[in-house]
């Protein structure tokens, strides 16, 4: 099969600057300009027209005329962009291509379900919405399913090809660490319940105070600060016992901060006030300044470590794939 080197073709001018408008714009119209028509690139029996990148770069443009700084930086990253989608179009066709000489199979179900799916949260079940939107794409509902069977068979290929992280020795791990401590680096930080009683209704300053002063109470009586936060703090945590996880210096406000860091676990503060609302604190645990021991951060690493082999796994395929395949640009 003939091999031909990658080489990416530049639309230049195809961008204005000025002229981007994405609301209610067919995509054949989103850069203005006289379109840009025909074939862009041949990839095996496949062809990749400028609609098809036009369509893929819609989305992204907003975002891009947003950030550019002037017509050239615009121009620069659209360039990019535009690049950036080729090649994914050209690998997204000789996946596809890849799966179905591995004589892999989806069920039709799966496509259903994410049809249904996107039918319902994206377009509210509302099948003229949809069809509306197909237009503004150039699409008819057949297009649109090869369209979604082929982003559903990329998925799962490269899905196919991330390793597992059992294959991250201890070894490797334990290398990563040391050479990388700098990077586990941790605040001094306290492990945190706090009970938040706030007035209800006409409820004044006394009766708020006189419910603090029961909490208290309550904990002093021996009732563990879990159930208690579970019974009376008004905060969205009351359900987990009042648990705020850890929490470094800066992550609370100065007068919670200051009392939070006073206490040893297992201690308890006396009712601080905030506004018109009132505070009891209570410390877990506490954990000093310093680099975090490896058996804290050892799920971390291996997550890094197992990325970095998929990155590298699926960059070796997809470079075999380019090679052994016939891809032409125009």
């Amino acid at each position: 099969m003939m091999n031909v080197p990658f080489r990416l073709i530049i639309l230049l001018g195809l961008f204005p600057f000025t002229t981007i408008s994405l609301v209610a714009q067919p995509v054949h119209n989103i850069w203005g300009s006289p379109p840009k028509q025909g074939i862009a690139a041949q990839v095996e029996d496949e062809i990749i027209t400028f609609e098809d990148i036009r369509r893929e770069m819609g989305p992204l443009v907003r975002r891009i005329q947003e950030e550019a700084r002037s017509q050239r930086e615009f121009e620069m990253q659209m360039h990019e962009l535009y690049r950036e989608v080729l090649q994914s179009l050209v690998d997204r066709v000789l996946i596809v291509k890849e799966f179905h000489e591995r004589e892999f199979q989806i069920p039709q179900s799966v496509i259903e379900n994410e049809f249904d799916r996107i039918l319902i949260e994206d377009f509210g079940n509302d099948r003229a919405r949809f069809h509306e939107h197909l237009r503004e794409l150039g699409m008819n509902v057949r297009e649109f399913r090869r369209d979604l069977r082929e982003r559903i068979i990329v998925s799962v290929m490269r899905g196919r090809m991330r390793r597992s992280e059992s294959e991250v020795s201890p070894e490797r791990i334990e290398r990563f660490y040391h050479e990388n401590k700098i990077h586990f680096y941790e605040e001094e930080s306290v492990h945190l319940r706090i009970i938040m009683l706030r007035p209800i209704a006409d409820e004044g300053p006394d009766l708020l105070r006189q419910n603090a002063e029961k909490v208290i109470r309550e904990l002093e009586e021996g009732k563990p600060f879990r159930r208690v936060a579970a019974e009376y703090s008004q905060d969205a945590r009351s359900d987990r016992g009042g648990d705020w996880g850890w929490n470094r210096r800066g992550d609370l406000r100065d007068e919670l901060s200051q009392a939070a860091f006073a206490l040893e676990p297992g201690e308890w503060s006396e009712p601080i006030s905030v506004g018109d609302q009132i505070f009891i604190l209570y410390v877990e645990d506490v954990r000093e300044e310093g680099i975090q021991p490896l058996h804290e951060v050892r799920e971390r690493i291996e997550e890094i470590l197992a990325s970095q082999i998929a990155r590298q796994t699926q960059q070796s395929w997809l470079e075999r794939l380019r090679k052994d395949a016939f891809v032409k640009f125009y």
